[in-house]
């Protein structure tokens, strides 16, 4: 559970509307099955009191003649304007007196009036702060982790049986998987039979573990760098995993940084854990999301709003013709690729151009701009620490002072390979032109590549991917 999208819109929503806000319900009924309710998670007294100048919030309904308000249950259509609440919604409270709005995921407009979305902002990185216990546990990883380096790398790597059951992808394990994943996704009755093959191939797909050490060794992340693992159960459990930590040993979780006892208060809460990692994540000088949810958006957000640090996202769609063909060039070809491919995609200051892709990961109205040409916007220097000058005028990523490792530590590359991808590279440069005018494409508009993951306009799709 991150501070969630959905709550943000709920308050933006009750300005629209001029109304009172009751502190949102939270879905205990949803696939998390937890018990938590909102003052578990957050503080809701410091919710209610900051936007106390911009929406009138209560935590219950109030009593009328000593029984409460029934309120009027509807639905808002999803993606509804300004106009729509007044048109829609206004009516409706005005005549009932109470309402509650069900299932309200993506119920908001995505372009506002700026005074809107400022207050979107507000709600997001100032109104919602967790409860005291979960801000103390997730400072203290952070502080263990940096102990541990003075540079990490956070990973959401949501490679957790229900994602996997819900993209309807297939990762090689056989009538096991097939069988196990296939019982998962039923519970989403609207999901209809899916082409495992189209969806990798149309990034649709997480990226294997294995897939995301070899995306980051390629962009130049070293084989010490100290890696968060923010994540649930993961499908295979260590099996699964043991494909990353043989490129990146020194793997972490919030399991391995903290005892048991101290984890004891939150273990039992799915979101209570999720908000853990979503604290070290925000901590972490790099975060490198493996699909492009909720949470993996208000983390982008953020950190763009507070100071910009590196967000890093795989553009799945052209890293997976990569993955294919990886065994047919050099190593030095393949980070090159891997370089051009993630163009667009590595968070930089100017990668979205202001108004376009979801405003929770792209608030550009609350960001100031600067307004001198000869002053160029700068990074996070905390973020940019990784960075040196790598071959051919590239920029690789890593923790410095950490010494250079071979090719040959990495993927065994010889001089057969080298020919094998030269050969290759002759046989396709027709495929090759046309993938430039791709690759041009999305550095200026990244976000025509954003949402392949991600539909938004999937009713069931909130609930899987709001982690």
């Amino acid at each position: 559970m991150c501070p969630s999208s959905q709550i943000i819109d709920a308050v933006v929503a009750a300005r629209i509307l001029n109304a009172t806000l009751v502190v949102p319900k939270l879905d205990q009924t949803s696939f998390w099955k937890d018990a938590s309710d909102f003052a578990e998670i957050f503080n809701a007294d410091w919710f209610i009191s900051f936007l106390s100048k911009d929406v009138r919030i209560v935590k219950e309904l109030p009593k009328i003649g000593g029984k409460l308000w029934a309120p009027h249950r509807m639905r808002v259509p999803r993606k509804c304007t300004q106009r729509c609440y007044l048109n829609r919604v206004l009516p409706a409270l005005v005549k009932k007196h109470v309402v509650r709005l069900t299932k309200f995921d993506y119920r908001l407009a995505n372009r506002l009036d700026s005074d809107l979305q400022k207050l979107r902002c507000r709600v997001n990185y100032h109104a919602l702060r967790f409860t005291d216990p979960i801000q103390e546990m997730g400072e203290k990883i952070i502080q263990r982790m940096r102990e541990r380096s003075t540079y990490f790398i956070a990973l959401h790597l949501r490679f957790e049986p229900d994602m996997l059951a819900f993209s309807g992808c297939y990762y090689g394990g056989g009538e096991k998987e097939k069988r196990e994943l296939g019982v998962i996704r039923k519970r989403w009755k609207t999901l209809h039979a899916s082409n495992p093959e189209k969806e990798r191939r149309h990034g649709r797909c997480p990226l294997t573990p294995e897939e995301v050490g070899l995306m980051l060794r390629a962009l130049g992340y070293r084989k010490n760098v100290h890696i968060y693992v923010a994540s649930g159960d993961i499908y295979g459990g260590a099996k699964t995993l043991a494909p990353l930590k043989a490129l990146f040993p020194n793997l972490h979780t919030k399991e391995t940084v903290t005892s048991k006892d101290e984890l004891a208060p939150f273990s039992k809460y799915s979101s209570r854990m999720a908000a853990l990692d979503f604290i070290v994540c925000d901590g972490s000088d790099a975060f490198v999301t493996n699909n492009n949810g909720n949470m993996a958006k208000i983390l982008a957000g953020r950190r763009r709003y507070l100071g910009h640090k590196r967000t890093i996202r795989p553009n799945a769609r052209k890293l997976y013709s990569l993955f294919l063909s990886r065994g047919n060039m050099s190593w030095d070809a393949f980070s090159s690729k891997v370089h051009m491919a993630q163009k667009g995609f590595m968070g930089e200051p100017k990668e979205l151009r202001p108004g376009r892709g979801e405003f929770h990961e792209n608030p550009t109205t609350c960001i100031c701009e600067n307004t001198d040409p000869k002053t160029p916007t700068k990074p996070n220097p905390r973020s940019e620490q990784g960075l040196i000058n790598g071959t051919e005028g590239r920029k690789a990523i890593t923790e410095p002072t950490v010494a250079n490792h071979t090719n040959e530590e990495l993927v065994g590359s010889s001089a057969e390979e080298d020919d094998a991808s030269v050969e290759k590279e002759d046989d396709t440069s027709a495929e090759k032109e046309d993938d430039t005018s791709e690759e041009k494409e999305e550095i200026a508009d990244p976000e025509a590549e954003d949402d392949a993951l991600v539909r938004p306009d999937d009713p069931e799709l909130e609930e899987v991917l709001s982690d």
